[in-house]
């Protein structure tokens, strides 16, 4: 446990922006589930307004650097591709 008041209270914070992040990171998962359920759905059109809604909530948590950038497009490049293809096999 922390021995100082300063320490004491890092902990605290540290406690209070773990669980904002948590939180933060199931929105996320979130997000991109609705987007693959779409998808699994079959109903392309419905899968292009999800994805366009979810974008906008995959960015702003890459912007608060609770995942890297990269990772954000990673996960918008792959629902993408999986909403193309849906154009392809129909």
């Amino acid at each position: 446990m922390a021995n100082t008041v300063q320490a004491r209270k890092r902990a605290r914070q540290a406690l209070a922006a773990r669980a904002h992040n948590a939180s933060l990171r199931s929105r996320l998962r979130t997000a991109i589930k609705a987007v693959r359920k779409a998808v699994d759905a079959g109903d392309k059109a419905a899968a292009q307004a999800a994805f366009q809604q979810q974008v906008s909530i995959i960015d702003s948590i890459a912007d608060k650097q609770i995942i890297h950038k990269n990772k954000a497009a990673r996960h918008k490049s792959r629902l993408s591709a999986a909403i193309k293809a849906m154009g392809a096999a129909a």
